[in-house]
């Protein structure tokens, strides 16, 4: 600091205050330079700012879209898996009651084939029992006029006296079995 003053006392220039006209010039140097960044540079990096921006934006609104798409592919998806689940409870229970009415069917034809198989059971074995009983009177009646013939001691070739004597004995025999079943 001596240095300074004495350097200030002898009438030389300080060294720490700098010069006008290099003040000057660097002020200048510095506008021209400011103007070149203001008009230039910024404008340069707000315009790749902005683009960036939008990408950014652009990006946020396509993924948003994108994910707005899928919750609305998922609920449809949802909504048809619920419609088809719904739809297949449907068809099983209509299945369920369609056997059901399948069985009830085949169960009713197999009661009425039973039953028309138990009535002409029941026919047969009436029309055997009448051929039968046709069968046994006219050997009834044979046996009978041979027995009768026999214990007379005569022939009873006689058509019509044997058939009244067979038609007597099976009506008695008919009447006496009658009041055995009461």
């Amino acid at each position: 600091m001596n240095e300074a003053m004495i350097l200030a006392a002898e009438g030389g220039t300080n060294p720490i205050i700098p010069n006008w006209w290099e003040i000057l010039v660097v002020a200048i140097a510095f506008a021209i330079l400011m103007y070149i960044v203001v008009k230039k540079v910024v404008p340069a990096f707000e315009k790749i700012y902005a683009e960036r921006a939008e990408a950014i934006e652009g990006g946020i609104a396509k993924a948003e879209e994108a994910q707005a798409e899928a919750t609305a592919a998922l609920e449809e998806y949802k909504q048809q898996l619920t419609e088809a689940r719904t739809e297949a409870n449907r068809i099983r229970e209509e299945a369920r009651s369609e056997g059901a009415q399948i069985l009830a069917d085949l169960k009713e034809k197999a009661s009425n084939e039973s039953a028309r198989i138990t009535e002409q059971a029941h026919a047969q074995i009436e029309a055997e029992r009448a051929t039968a009983v046709a069968s046994l009177r006219s050997e009834v009646g044979t046996l009978a006029t041979e027995l009768a013939g026999r214990i007379v001691g005569e022939s009873l070739n006689d058509d019509e006296r044997s058939a009244r004597v067979v038609d007597r004995f099976l009506a008695d025999l008919e009447s006496e079995n009658a009041g055995a079943a009461k």
